[in-house]
């Protein structure tokens, strides 16, 4: 006899099916890519390629242990330097992930909160910031995305200890106006961490994300090396103070295991040549400029664009639907998207040829009413 716990997930599974909210883990198949965030196409770059292969034939294939025992590596230690100089900031401390990157940084400065302090994100924030939010055991308030003025009310209703924001947003493209928030932040006594994922690599000086471009000594940097960077990983990047604070008490960092090297290894050759990609970034910017005028949306900043699709069903089929004619693209639904409407995404990335793109783009545009 079934337990009823399951009996009862398999209806949960039943409705999000009739609403067109479940999701299906496919192996890759061979589509033109305007899915996947390997913004500058590094995951097959030559020289990405031999420094991951250089550093498995040295290290091994995985790395040992946490990072505070037997898993840092000169290499680690590399890329934290190199992150750190190109967010314009002091130093960085790797995770093995993003998510954790966020979760890491934000427990861990809540622990040392005053309090009756709070915790403010825009409405827009990537989910991990979110969950980073529930777990620092700080009041959780939010600002309308992008809106300085309710930002500036909540600032002075709620006097945070930390606002949360993304320097380019993961679901419509747009960019943050740091330097107005940055000003806003500092005015309240308030930490601003931003989160530079879809940003770095793409935007900003050397790819470089727009952080570094915003003084002030009130700012903490997250970010992933699994988008333009083309490998596995997070990093934080800030004070020196704060990269002891985390390697001393931030449990994502300390618990978890290690990036692997060979990883690591990869992403540092592939931090090198996207500070160099100049060409591919304009490439990046031109084809987001096609892209939103055939679907008649505005241009995003970064390498992603949304196309609001109706209900999650309609998105849903109009996304297989594309699929079947060989064009892989991002299908953006609730709960992923905070203002709950549903959207194709397609992420622009150079691994696609010219003449691709363009079949891609009316494939989408002649299945779009089907």
């Amino acid at each position: 006899m079934t337990h009823r716990l399951w009996q009862r997930l398999e209806q949960k599974a039943r409705l999000r099916r009739q609403r067109g909210l479940n999701r299906n883990v496919e192996s890759r198949s061979d589509l033109t890519d305007l899915a996947s965030n390997d913004y500058l196409g590094l995951s097959t770059h030559p020289d990405v390629i031999a420094a991951a292969r250089e550093a498995l034939t040295h290290y091994g294939l995985g790395a040992g242990s946490s990072r505070a025992v037997r898993g840092t590596t000169d290499i680690h230690r590399r890329l934290e330097h190199e992150l750190a100089a190109l967010t314009g900031q002091d130093e960085a401390l790797l995770y093995s992930s993003g998510y954790m990157a966020n979760l890491g940084a934000l427990t861990a400065l809540g622990s040392v909160a005053p309090r009756g302090r709070t915790f403010l994100f825009d409405a827009h924030v990537h989910a991990s910031l979110h969950d980073a939010a529930r777990m620092t055991n700080l009041q959780v308030e939010s600002f309308r995305h992008n809106d300085l003025q309710d930002l500036e009310t909540q600032l002075e209703t709620h006097r945070p200890f930390l606002v949360a924001v993304e320097s380019v947003y993961s679901v419509l493209g747009d960019r943050a106006p740091l330097q107005e928030i940055q000003r806003l932040c500092s005015a309240y006594d308030a930490l601003l961490v931003v989160d530079e994922a879809h940003a770095l690599g793409v935007v900003g000086t050397r790819g470089g994300g727009l952080s570094g471009s915003v003084d002030g000594d009130n700012i903490v940097v997250t970010g992933t090396l699994s988008k333009a960077l083309a490998s596995a990983g997070g990093f934080v990047s800030g004070p020196r103070s704060l990269r002891a604070h985390l390697t001393d008490t931030s449990r994502p960092f300390i618990y978890d295991t290690a990036p692997p090297p060979a990883t690591i290894a990869g992403a540092l050759a592939a931090l090198e040549r996207s500070t160099e990609a100049v060409g591919a970034r304009n490439v990046i910017r031109r084809r987001i400029a096609t892209a939103a005028r055939r679907f008649h949306v505005a241009e995003s900043e970064g390498a992603i664009l949304s196309i609001p699709a109706g209900d999650a069903d309609t998105a849903s089929r109009w996304a297989r639907h594309v699929s079947e004619r060989g064009v892989a693209v991002g299908c953006f639904r609730p709960p992923s998207t905070p203002d709950h409407v549903s959207r194709l995404r397609l992420t622009i990335n150079t691994s696609v040829s010219e003449a691709e793109f363009d079949a891609a783009l009316t494939t989408i545009e002649k299945e779009r009413d089907v």
